[in-house]
């Protein structure tokens, strides 16, 4: 895979590191409880088991608590590790920032309390950098998956992903999963194509990719819920519903370039 790579400032005061072949971003908002033992855990995992540079930013936006003050510290604690401050809230508003300004030929993000097995993450990210596939999702609707969660939210999730195919006619399985990656070049033409930046921000990130031909590669994952979740699930929904009918006007509208879209997988 062909990527351009220009430099990017040191990540420890008067230190040079290699740029980061990936770039994790965990986008948190008053995560003072979850966010250190997220964060080391995912820093030994990348340590011990991913074979190139790597780079962990911490997205807070708009914390009220101490998270910001844990971020700093676990950023002059950990090589490759650091954090940025937003103002306003909002996890797609955290990755278009991160995203749309890292050097890194991946770029990936995970939900901070580490639902996800971590284990997924190297077959997540192979195939963006083997240039095999332009995204890649975690899924926990496919054959191979382990999800252990209750069923509320089990129903909910369901009739989500059920409601996409049945709107907007996606082929990808699992919109919602908070594990997702992909590679910089072609996150560069489709993020200013992006509106949401909150909760919608994955699965208009996703139909647009999906619409426009790019390859998106699945990764059955073990999940086990999160009981102390933060999202609202209410306004939530209702926010993904309005989501859902303006991105259906703008593609039957054709306002998407997603001919010249087409091309970002080339390599």
């Amino acid at each position: 895979m062909r990527t351009a790579r220009r430099p990017a400032p040191p990540l420890d005061p008067g230190l040079s590191r290699p740029d980061p072949v990936l770039e994790v971003v965990v986008p948190v908002h008053n995560e003072e409880h979850d966010l250190e033992p997220c964060v080391r855990r995912l820093h030994a995992h990348l340590a011990e088991t991913f074979p190139y540079p790597f780079r962990i930013t911490v997205a807070d936006n708009a914390s009220t608590d101490r998270t910001p003050w844990i971020a700093a510290r676990l950023a002059g604690e950990l090589p490759g590790t650091r954090w940025v401050r937003l103002e306003e809230k909002g996890r797609g508003r955290a990755l278009h920032t991160v995203w749309s300004r890292s050097p890194a030929p991946v770029l990936a993000y995970l939900d901070v309390d580490l639902s996800t097995d971590l284990a997924a993450l190297l077959p997540l990210v192979a195939p963006l950098i083997s240039g095999h596939s332009d995204l890649a999702i975690g899924t926990r609707l496919a054959r191979g998956s382990r999800v252990v969660r209750g069923p509320k939210r089990e129903i909910i999730s369901r009739c989500y992903n059920g409601l996409l195919r049945g709107t907007l006619s996606v082929g990808f399985t699992d919109a919602q999963c908070g594990f997702k990656a992909v590679r910089r070049e072609v996150a560069e033409r489709l993020l200013p194509l992006v509106e949401d930046r909150e909760w919608f921000f994955d699965t208009e990130l996703l139909v647009i990719a999906e619409r426009a031909g790019l390859r998106i590669h699945e990764v059955p994952v073990d999940w086990v819920d999160d009981p102390d979740s933060r999202v609202d699930l209410l306004p939530t929904a209702l926010a993904d519903l309005r989501g859902m009918a303006r991105l259906g006007r703008a593609l039957a509208g054709g306002r998407l370039p997603l001919a010249t879209l087409g091309s970002a997988g080339t390599t």
